[in-house]
């Protein structure tokens, strides 16, 4: 059933695309841009995707915000990424200079207007659902080849996995996923069992990577400024029942830096956190990692390869 399957997660990958990306001309977000501030109907695919990038900024009190494509545009984050087998662009050895103090703004998401019948955006902001929307058609599409194939299914999408149905099949029973979770090729990895029906999502610091104004900058932002978040972590991996969630709180962990610690605990969230130094701190119920000292570094789930989120 792999080529069926493979077939379905492609048609949601393609329509996911279609209405989000801001990378390509005719895409829905795209098309309508020019139009939001005086309000817009949207398509059900592209409210689904908006709506849950809604859900992603309420759970992590707006650390993931759907409203910084301009500051993304101003960083110089462009189309160059969405040429195959991009994760970075060369950048200068040398570490960022500190950030500059600014005072935070606005949180972009709660001025957003979306009803029953249309989308209004203030002229200001501009839409980026890259920090969801691949999360969501990870959800959509395991969802969709298990409820049309009837097989269980795991589906990886450059770091955000997801996972319905039966898990594979050990001693003639259905058991876990086994992922590998690793970040850069040179980081150590841990294996772990994923239980049928949850996903795992992964954040970097160290991938997708440039140089703008002589600084080096990445995609991930925090909100407050519109400036990427201080690399406290190069990379958290979140399991969740979602992969929407596991991606939310993989982000926001990025940005809320050393508090994220705290509020897992607090939470429950299962979570593996690698410093700026590759020591590795575990949240929730994340296993033990019995195969690498505290002091190694760098995760991210992949089964059997690294990703990001």
């Amino acid at each position: 059933m792999l080529p069926a399957a493979e077939d379905i997660v492609r048609d949601v990958v393609a329509a996911v695309d279609l209405a989000c990306s801001r990378f390509r001309k005719d895409s829905e977000l795209m098309r309508l841009r020019p139009r939001m501030a005086h309000g817009v109907s949207i398509s059900p695919m592209f409210r689904r995707l908006l709506e849950r990038a809604l859900d992603a900024a309420r759970l992590t009190g707006g650390d993931v915000d759907p409203t910084l494509g301009a500051d993304l545009a101003a960083l110089g984050h462009g189309p160059e990424w969405q040429r195959p087998g991009i994760t970075s662009i060369p950048v200068s050895p040398q570490p960022a200079p500190p950030r500059q103090s600014s005072v935070p703004r606005a949180p972009g998401w709660s001025r957003l207007n979306l009803d029953d019948s249309t989308l209004t955006l203030p002229a200001d902001l501009r839409l980026d659902l890259g920090a969801s929307a691949k999360a969501v058609a990870a959800d959509l599409a395991a969802a969709g080849v298990y409820r049309e194939l009837g097989c269980g299914v795991l589906v990886s999408l450059g770091g955000d996995l997801a996972s319905a149905g039966p898990g594979p099949l050990q001693d003639g029973k259905p058991g876990p996923w086994q992922i590998m979770v690793q970040d850069l090729p040179a980081d150590p990895c841990q294996q772990i069992s994923l239980a049928p029906g949850f996903a795992l999502a992964t954040s970097s610091t160290q991938k997708r990577r440039w140089n703008h104004g002589g600084t080096q900058v990445h995609h991930i932002l925090d909100p407050r400024f519109g400036l990427p978040a201080e690399p406290v972590w190069r990379s958290v991996t979140v399991a969740a029942p979602t992969c929407l969630e596991a991606n939310a709180f993989s982000t926001a962990a990025i940005v809320r830096g050393f508090a994220a610690v705290d509020w897992f605990r607090t939470e429950g969230i299962a979570a593996r956190l690698v410093d700026s130094q590759g020591r590795v701190i575990t949240t929730g119920e994340w296993p033990a990692d019995t195969c690498n000292p505290a002091a190694d570094a760098g995760e991210s789930s992949n089964p059997g390869g690294g990703s990001h989120g």
